[in-house]
């Protein structure tokens, strides 16, 4: 807490001469007391440079009262004392007056840190000697705020990005694998990306904080006519619970797999099959664990694939290896049940 400091005589020589100044400049002492500008006088005679004049903004920006700030060292506010980088740059624009100013992290009264540039230019006297110096602080808490979000941002996009990069890597390489005919190829890798695209304009909508897992669900299966046209044949049964970035992805492939498998072979290939999509939160010693069931009924009979095909692989791995979940594909005959186990956002990292 400030403490009021004892003036020496030449303290108040100092701070009577500032006063003085109404008479010689009386317009300019005006100014710099009702500017909105953080500004203050600092006797150069003295070690330290003691402050002998403060204006209403530098007290309104650093919350002290003026007989707590006048007789203090110019650095009394500085957040860190012992900075020697800090201290430097100061001295430094003491001595030099470079027009840039410096930048500087203070503490209010109140114990809150803010950014302040700081501007020093000399007031001499008629020989030349430099006998006072005006100080002016510029807040750039806000600006630092903002670089400190861009930043953020900056590093935000680069993760993004390089995931985005590695899941398009992750399908092409799925596609070359499982296809030897470029035209195949080409429709599986097409058909992931427009999957990986709706979720990345899902997650663009709700800022890239989180999605619904609801959302993430009729979002993938809109372009298949599955969310709207063939309703009264599938039904959604949960709540819409939040999932991290991460998740809405990983699920948003998944379920474009499933749907695409149900329309081309499965559930939704004929006029009569149906599909249930419901899911749960169970506790675990590890944490809450979201359940997810697919279960497809109706549609043509379903037989054991004699290898892994490609869009079980792509599910696997989106699963496996993003959320640390696990996905069981159970070919029954009577149709596909697909049971998703995946922690949830919260209960553990990611």
């Amino acid at each position: 807490m400030s403490q009021i400091v004892a003036k020496s005589e030449e303290q108040k020589d100092a701070e009577a001469e500032v006063d003085g100044f109404h008479d010689d400049l009386g317009p300019f002492v005006v100014a710099a007391e009702t500017t909105r500008m953080a500004m203050v006088f600092t006797d150069a005679k003295e070690p330290g440079n003691p402050i002998i004049f403060a204006n209403d903004a530098f007290l309104a920006l650093t919350g002290y009262a003026r007989e707590e700030v006048l007789g203090q060292s110019l650095n009394f506010l500085m957040a860190d004392a012992t900075d020697a980088g800090a201290l430097k740059r100061i001295r430094l624009e003491f001595e030099a007056n470079a027009e840039a100013g410096t930048e500087i992290l203070y503490r209010r009264k109140d114990g809150s840190e803010f950014w302040a540039g700081l501007f020093a230019s000399p007031v001499r006297d008629k020989s030349g000697a430099i006998v006072q110096y005006f100080t002016s602080f510029v807040d750039l808490t806000k600006h630092k705020e903002e670089q400190a979000q861009s930043k953020m941002l900056i590093e935000e996009l680069n993760h993004r990005v390089k995931n985005t990069l590695a899941t398009v890597q992750s399908i092409v390489w799925q596609a070359s694998r499982a296809n030897s005919d470029p035209r195949a190829i080409r429709e599986a890798v097409e058909s992931r990306l427009f999957a990986l695209s709706r979720s990345h304009n899902l997650l663009t909508r709700e800022n890239w904080h989180s999605a619904g897992l609801l959302d993430v669900l009729h979002d993938a299966l809109e372009p298949f006519g599955v969310s709207d046209g063939q309703a009264e044949r599938l039904v959604i049964s949960g709540e819409n619970i939040r999932l991290s970035t991460k998740a809405a992805l990983a699920l948003g492939i998944a379920f474009n797999e499933l749907a695409t498998n149900a329309v081309k072979y499965g559930a939704f290939s004929n006029d009569k099959g149906s599909i249930r999509i419901d899911w749960t939160i169970e506790p675990t010693p590890d944490g809450r664990l979201l359940v997810l069931s697919w279960r497809e009924k109706d549609g043509p009979p379903v037989a054991q694939p004699l290898r892994k095909g490609f869009g079980s692989r792509v599910i696997e791995r989106g699963l496996t290896h993003e959320l640390e979940g696990t996905v069981q594909l159970d070919y029954r005959p009577d149709g596909l049940i697909c049971t998703m186990n995946i922690p949830v956002p919260g209960s553990r990292d990611g």
